[in-house]
């Protein structure tokens, strides 16, 4: 039995910002109003024929490898997190096997949205504690800006959401003191319908649907959202999922050194981390600068935490999410 631990780390976020200020001269918002719910101030889309879901993981993909000293040669599995594919199929994980010029190694698609980063994570671990895989490519990236409804309709959910991508490389670790001690994940579908993009899909409206119906009021292509409902959701379940993590490992609060919650919403950070008496340093959060990038938001605020020196070897790192299905998981990390 191994350990699998991150050996590298790597981001990539498009170079158009869009403030608060932006949105408001299409939509009926202000920057307070965006900034008192959500903590955002401003997010990053891509400009169309720049960047894609599979490009932009490509580029974090690119940093992580160099960073973790292995050679891409030596990378045997890649699993990709979105729901924002390039392609209805296939999914991404070829695209990126393809487009990094990797050998023929098996590539994995994961849908689950917000937690998507912390499932990809799980998988990945266990291919390399049980010895199947040495090192393996793990990459959130999403392309939400283009599938968005940027009206004063969509306000509520659009001004929430950006595009970019992060990544990391896991390597298999001997040290069974080091690496990803455990990860915990859980869903609870009775509530799938309180945060979905319902079409086009098989089981109700598919393209030909909508293309009949040519209807201007269909909205069942565009993020629905129960934002109050969500939020008390993600809170209780937030905690539930770090609480059981640090207890799998005999960890108390006081034991964690750096949290990074999935960047769903500032107020819900924020939360969590008065509940559980963190203190600044403890906790990291970049959702002013990126708004909520889904699958890429962990590994993008991951990546910058370790840029900035706010994790070192020895500590004790916490990834939590909650999102979409309803999925939350959790990781706990000893760097």
């Amino acid at each position: 039995m191994y350990h699998s631990k991150i050996t590298g780390l790597g981001y990539y976020v498009p170079d158009n910002i869009v403030t608060n200020d932006d949105l408001s001269k299409i939509i009926d918002t202000n920057d307070e109003w965006i900034q008192e719910r959500t903590g955002i101030q401003e997010r990053r889309h891509i400009i169309r024929g720049e960047d894609t879901t599979t490009s932009m993981g490509v580029k974090a993909a690119k940093i992580a490898i160099e960073r973790s000293g292995v050679a891409k040669e030596d990378i045997d599995f890649v699993v990709f997190a979105t729901l924002s594919p390039d392609y209805y199929f296939p999914g991404p994980g070829v695209l990126v096997q393809r487009d990094l010029g990797l050998r023929t190694v098996g590539a994995l698609d994961v849908r689950n949205q917000c937690s998507g980063f912390v499932y990809a994570l799980s998988v990945a671990d266990q291919y390399i504690k049980t010895g199947m895989y040495k090192n393996i490519l793990v990459i959130g990236s999403e392309v939400q800006s283009t599938g968005l409804d940027m009206t004063t309709r969509g306000r509520g959910v659009s001004v929430i959401f950006g595009d970019g991508a992060g990544a990391a490389v896991l390597s298999r670790e001997e040290d069974l003191t080091k690496g990803i001690l455990s990860t915990h994940l859980h869903s609870e579908g009775q509530h799938a319908e309180e945060l979905v993009v319902k079409a086009p899909g098989m089981g109700g409206r598919w393209i030909t649907d909508i293309l009949a119906d040519n209807d201007p009021d269909d909205e069942s292509y565009f993020p629905y959202m129960n934002g109050q409902f969500v939020f008390k959701n993600a809170v209780v379940r937030f905690s539930e999922v770090i609480n059981e993590g640090l207890l799998a490992n005999n960890l108390q609060v006081s034991d964690i050194d750096m949290l990074i919650p999935h960047q769903a919403n500032l107020r819900i950070s924020q939360f969590i981390q008065n509940k559980f008496k963190l203190t600044d340093d403890q906790v990291f959060n970049n959702i002013q600068k990126y708004g909520n990038t889904t699958a890429a938001s962990i590994p993008i605020a991951l990546t910058e935490a370790w840029e900035q020196g706010k994790i070192k070897t020895g500590d004790t790192v916490v990834l939590a999410a909650f999102g979409s299905g309803f999925t939350w998981g959790s990781a706990i990390i000893k760097w």
